[in-house]
């Protein structure tokens, strides 16, 4: 038992699925979040590519009314990058129609949403303190913060706050740019419109090498994406102390429910930092943790 003196006050939310997960996978993995998880936040969405989300919105209805039978807090998440006419007519079609509390991954979907209540997901790049404040005043209930902000950055933000919620990204492979291309496609010889769907060959994503085979990063789509894999289980603890009301685990192909439950202990105060940091280790074999950026130093970085 640990004799930490923090917040169990603070909450997980669970990320949307970045990866082309197949639809009735991805159901399931939502039910037994539902039924297993101790998360408070669920988002749902397809975020990085519309062309997938016919596939997987039928299901969504019948997941939300599971997740908040089981309590969960449920919130919809936005396309991050809406360029076509089509994606348009579905943004205004989604903000109309839905709902439910929905997360705002672009700037024409916070417009869209000016003086509603909604969440400023993490695709939109919220770096000073007008900034923020700015987006509360347009009604945002909650922002979460892009991953590349260092701990100190995070702090000055939360000191002019005003008690308002503020979410991290704690654990996952974080995504790092969006692009009109989709390099899953290239890699593979397809165009865009033409991908036969290929990134559902990679359900964490495909790793890119430098010219020295070394793995850099992973792409998922249209996405860029870290290759390692960030875990601040570390720092949240000092994080929730300073103010930081939520912490996001972006879901991978591993063990969610046990993740999840770690990060929660580690909240509570129930394990010892080495005891979260083993089962971590123990879950996570596809790539190496990553906590730089929070430090101020490289991204792909770990320090102790």
């Amino acid at each position: 038992m640990s004799s930490r003196v923090i917040n169990s006050q603070a909450k997980l939310t669970l990320g949307p699925v970045l990866y082309n997960w197949p639809a009735e996978q991805r159901r399931d993995f939502y039910f037994q979040i539902a039924d297993e998880a101790p998360v408070d936040v669920v988002y749902i969405g397809e975020v990085t590519c519309s062309k997938r989300a016919p596939f997987f919105t039928p299901f969504i209805p019948e997941i939300c009314d599971r997740l908040e039978k089981a309590g969960k807090e449920v919130v919809i998440s936005s396309l991050s990058l809406v360029m076509s006419k089509r994606e348009r007519k579905e943004q205004h079609e989604l903000v109309q129609d839905n709902p439910w509390i929905l997360e705002a991954n672009d700037l024409s979907a916070i417009e869209l949403l000016k003086e509603r209540a909604h969440i400023v997901g993490p695709f939109v790049n919220v770096y000073n303190e007008d900034t923020l404040d700015y987006f509360y005043r347009n009604g945002a209930q909650r922002v979460v913060l892009p991953c590349e902000l260092s701990g100190k950055a995070i702090e000055r933000l939360l000191a002019s706050n005003k008690n308002r919620e503020i979410e991290i990204q704690a654990f996952g492979r974080v995504p790092l740019a969006l692009s009109a291309r989709c390099y899953h496609a290239r890699s593979h010889g397809l165009s865009k419109d033409g991908c036969l769907y290929v990134c559902e060959q990679d359900p964490d994503g495909m790793n890119v090498e430098t010219l020295d085979g070394e793995a850099f990063l992973t792409v998922n789509g249209t996405q860029t994406m870290s290759y390692t894999v960030n875990n601040l289980l570390a720092e949240i603890v000092d994080l929730n102390r300073l103010g930081v009301t939520h912490f996001r685990l972006w879901p991978q192909q591993v063990d969610m429910v046990r993740v999840i439950e770690t990060y929660r202990a580690e909240l509570d105060g129930t394990i010892t930092h080495k005891e979260g940091q083993e089962t971590l280790s123990d879950l996570i074999d596809f790539a190496p943790f990553a906590n730089g950026f929070y430090h101020g130093v490289e991204g792909n970085r770990l320090v102790e």
